[in-house]
């Protein structure tokens, strides 16, 4: 029996899974993702991340036979190489977008950019539009940048490492980079003016097989020469991709979640999309663009458990939950630092957090914030949660109290960015189907009026049933 082997590449964690021709994880491996804080800049760990995955990869073909493998990785982040430079082919280190020495360049940059209007890509704080970083990086090491023969997107950069072959794809170059144009599925103008072109390999997609592994890969590793090697794609297209299998030409949200919480709304025109909210267009595995909202949803939890005094994992129930709705306590936006809906504002808890309700109040204002982005996209059809929040029942059976008029579904496994990695391989045969389950809705008094002084509080009344 041959396996898939995929490699999950977080913002957050770096995971590795072994699957068998059923989908069943055999055999996994995670550890944290490290940003080095040495110069020149903040950058993302590359040779501890490459050592690590060679031994997971080492691990997992002693006890399985490994045919192929798929990389899955967050956006914002591009690799500058030099091809014919060494094992790595760094140019320069893969920056962190988080890193706000890149604003800057601000000014510049901001004459350069192309309208919202031709990107669906808004203006991001620090490195989360990745042409600012590019540009940035070019403007302060104008020596290195000249050396580069590719900028690779990060899947496809591990992809290389792993067969020594080139390539673009869509899901990473579409992920609000200001380098992509959805509508006309080219480069956009700001890779014209800059004179980039030539530095982005031919565009493949995800299920692209780009090839085996080195032969130097397999004696490392104990794969077999045999093993294939697929383009790769961003991580919430990897979670979305297999809804849009089995949803057909239908209206859905899949809310994925994890450092960030990203809603792609099928069926819904990109027209409505606000670019001062944090809304924007992603580009499926197929080349669509995808109505998008977002927002720090895992930081933001986890900033006002700490803002609450509360351990992120402390239990909650109703109980808690119905005390910070019949007390008025509220958390307010902003807790991530610019991204999201309400970029600008400053975080702030109103009223008192009583003991043991700070993980309830975190959850209360992910769900309304999630449902606040549901209004905005005017999200249709049925809802979909995959990842992170899933080990949060609470937080969604309070999102499935909110949206009682549309259904909310769980995905019924944990791997849902795996598993959807893992469908490139067999592209073109049988999608690996979500699996999901109905969630309970919580019963809570006053939600809903709740709700309502909670948006009136930001100054951005909906229309809400009392």
């Amino acid at each position: 029996m041959s396996h898939k082997l995929i490699l999950d590449v977080g913002k957050t964690h770096i995971k590795l899974h072994l699957l068998d021709s059923a989908g069943e994880s055999v055999f996994s491996r995670e550890a944290p993702n490290r940003v080095l804080e040495s110069a020149p800049y903040p950058h993302f760990d590359i040779e501890g991340l490459w050592q690590w995955m060679l031994a997971g990869i080492r691990e997992a073909a002693r006890e399985y036979p490994v045919s192929a493998i798929s990389i899955t990785t967050h956006g914002a982040a591009a690799a500058l190489i030099n091809r014919h430079g060494g094992d790595a082919g760094l140019v320069l280190p893969v920056l962190d977008y988080e890193y706000t020495g890149i604003e800057s360049c601000n000014s510049q940059y901001d004459r350069l950019r192309p309208e919202f209007s031709e990107t669906y890509s808004p203006t991001l704080p620090a490195g989360l539009n990745l042409g600012r970083q590019l540009y940035w990086q070019r403007q302060q090491y104008p020596e290195a940048f000249a050396r580069v023969t590719d900028i690779l997107m990060y899947p496809q950069y591990w992809a290389w490492r792993l067969t020594g072959q080139c390539c673009s794809e869509v899901t990473s170059l579409g992920c609000h980079t200001d380098l992509w144009s959805p509508l006309t599925a080219d480069f956009s103008s700001l890779v014209e003016n800059l004179r980039w072109r030539h530095l982005f390999p031919r565009v493949v997609p995800g299920w692209a097989q780009l090839g085996c592994v080195r032969p130097e890969i397999g004696k490392l590793t104990g794969l077999p020469d045999s093993c294939r090697v697929f383009a790769g794609v961003h991580d919430s297209n990897a979670s979305f991709l297999r809804y849009r299998a089995s949803c057909a030409h239908k209206p859905f949200t899949v809310i994925s979640t994890g450092t960030w919480s990203i809603l792609m709304a099928a069926g819904i025109p990109l027209t409505g999309l606000d670019a001062g909210r944090d809304m924007l267009a992603n580009v499926d595995v197929t080349g669509q663009p995808v109505a998008c909202a977002r927002f720090m949803g895992g930081r933001e939890y986890a900033a006002v458990c700490k803002r609450a005094g509360a351990a992120i994992d402390e239990q909650y129930g109703e109980a808690e939950l119905q005390k910070l709705i019949d007390a008025g306590t509220m958390a307010l936006p902003d807790f991530s630092g610019g991204s999201g809906p309400f970029p600008g504002r400053e975080g702030r808890l109103e009223g008192v957090v009583p003991t043991g309700c700070g993980a309830a109040l975190a959850s209360l204002y992910c769900a309304l914030m999630l449902d606040y982005l549901l209004d905005q996209l005017d999200a249709r059809g049925d809802i979909f949660i995959e990842g992170a929040f899933l080990k949060n029942p609470n937080l969604c059976a309070l999102l499935t109290q909110l949206r009682s008029h549309q259904r909310v579904w769980l995905s019924a496994d944990d791997t849902g960015t795996v598993q959807g990695c893992a469908s490139l391989v067999d592209w073109g045969g049988e999608v690996n189907r979500p699996l999901v389950e109905g969630g309970g809705a919580m019963r809570l008094k006053n939600l809903e009026r709740y709700k309502r002084r909670w948006r009136m509080a930001l100054g951005s009344v909906v229309s809400v049933a009392e």
